[in-house]
């Protein structure tokens, strides 16, 4: 059997989480996360798929709870390695990705409680959201003008948008992650991009 230690390289840390970031990883075509998951229990070295498949967008949803490109490369590391000596333990029902993101969201907790710092979203806030207005401001000179509005927004409103749009998460895996239901997801969400629409077309007018 392979050494655990091994599956995310021989020192994992920042700079293999950024070449992997830079390397631009994937999930193998087609591959079905259940199967990824029966195929780590039984080889670890197949953990590495896992990792593939969620270091982009884990990666961008913690550079945008942290506004800090090393910090963020930093607690990605975490993450994973945290998952990996959690992942004998962990029973697969179907949201993996809501599993390995409630550690992230438990990691930059404690990052937070030891060092104290404001994050922002200005670095990262890249959101292909589900209206036309909305993906005509991202497009235009207005994008300003949605950064400040995601900024104003509550950190559990961040949250949500970050977790759908940046991170790319499913509704059933954020309902999962966020221990809601999918339909009550789905209805905030919808709310806020409407909230959204309503106050960039008044800062416009």
């Amino acid at each position: 059997m392979t050494d655990q230690t091994n599956v995310l390289d021989p020192q994992p840390g920042p700079p293999e989480v950024r070449a992997a970031l830079l390397e631009g990883r994937e999930a193998p075509p087609g591959g079905d996360e259940a199967a990824l998951v029966s195929a780590a229990r039984s080889d670890p070295a197949a953990f590495g798929q896992l990792y593939d498949r969620y270091i982009q967008p884990l990666y961008r949803y913690l550079l945008g709870r942290l506004g800090s490109v090393h910090e963020a490369e930093d607690i990605t590391a975490q993450t994973f390695l945290a998952a990996l000596e959690a992942f004998p333990r962990y029973r697969h029902q179907g949201h993996f990705a809501a599993w390995l993101f409630s550690i992230a969201r438990n990691k930059v907790i404690d990052h937070i409680r030891q060092q104290p710092r404001q994050a922002s979203l200005d670095d990262a806030v890249e959101i292909p959201v589900e209206t036309d207005l909305l993906q005509q401001v991202i497009k235009s000179e207005r994008s300003a003008a949605l950064v400040r509005l995601v900024s104003s927004l509550s950190p559990e409103e961040r949250e949500l948008v970050q977790l759908r749009y940046v991170a790319g998460l499913s509704f059933s895996e954020i309902a999962v992650l966020l221990e809601r239901k999918e339909d009550a997801v789905k209805k905030a969400l919808y709310r806020l991009l409407a909230r959204m629409q309503s106050r960039l077309e008044e800062s416009h007018d």
